[in-house]
């Protein structure tokens, strides 16, 4: 579900309704990702949601109250995204690359743009800067010790994450258009390079089943 639908499902509602908690994060994280951090206002929000203002205060302290619960919302969702997918079962370190792969491919499982909109926020903000860069350092060791898991040493294990994550961060830093065939197509290349393993068929298969994906099958 999108935000704009975790929205719409709650506005509408009969003169007095004061929203919930979810509904105006919703709505701040709409605001934050289409605008950016100045938009995260109470009274835009407010009207953005056709709620009173006052609405707001059953639900959080103030606005700081809002943004922390922003920030919390983005480590629980798109970290939690990668901890899962790294932790999770894998035959090879093959599987587990591709496991990884499912989260970039999955907007249900990780917001790119969310991602981005929480990275432009940093640059205002010190505290946030910290956040991001601690959050940064979990993503990157959980990917490490995926590698380390299938008994990369630790040097190499530490590089290649590296590079499987700071790939992925390009891609949302320049948020790069591909068709999502063209993306796929390049799946297997990067397993490669990223794990020095050459992907068996059945593990492609299966991880295209997972996003529901059916490649063109030349004639």
């Amino acid at each position: 579900m999108t935000v704009q639908d975790e929205v719409a499902g709650e506005t509408g509602r009969a003169s007095g309704w004061r929203g919930s908690r979810e509904v105006w994060l919703a709505a701040a994280r709409q605001a934050l990702v289409d605008s950016g951090l100045d938009a995260v206002k109470i009274q835009p929000l407010a009207t953005r949601l056709g709620i009173a203002r006052t609405s707001f205060y059953w639900f959080f302290r103030d606005r700081t109250a809002l943004l922390d619960a922003l920030l919390e919302e983005w480590e629980a969702k798109n970290t939690g995204a990668f901890l899962d997918a790294c932790g999770a079962y894998a035959e090879t370190i093959v599987e587990g690359v591709l496991n990884l792969f499912v989260v970039f491919h999955d907007e249900a499982l990780f917001e790119p743009r969310l991602d981005f909109a929480v990275r432009g926020w940093a640059h205002q903000s010190a505290e946030v800067t910290a956040r991001v860069q601690a959050t940064d350092d979990r993503r990157l060791d959980a990917i490490r010790d995926l590698f380390i898991r299938f008994g990369y040493p630790a040097d190499e294990a530490d590089v290649r994450a590296r590079t499987v994550y700071l790939v992925q961060i390009g891609y949302i830093s320049m948020q790069v258009q591909e068709s999502r065939a063209l993306r796929m197509s390049r799946v297997e290349r990067y397993v490669e390079i990223f794990s020095g393993r050459t992907a068996t068929r059945r593990e492609i298969a299966r991880f295209h089943a997972r996003l529901q994906f059916e490649p063109d099958v030349a004639p």
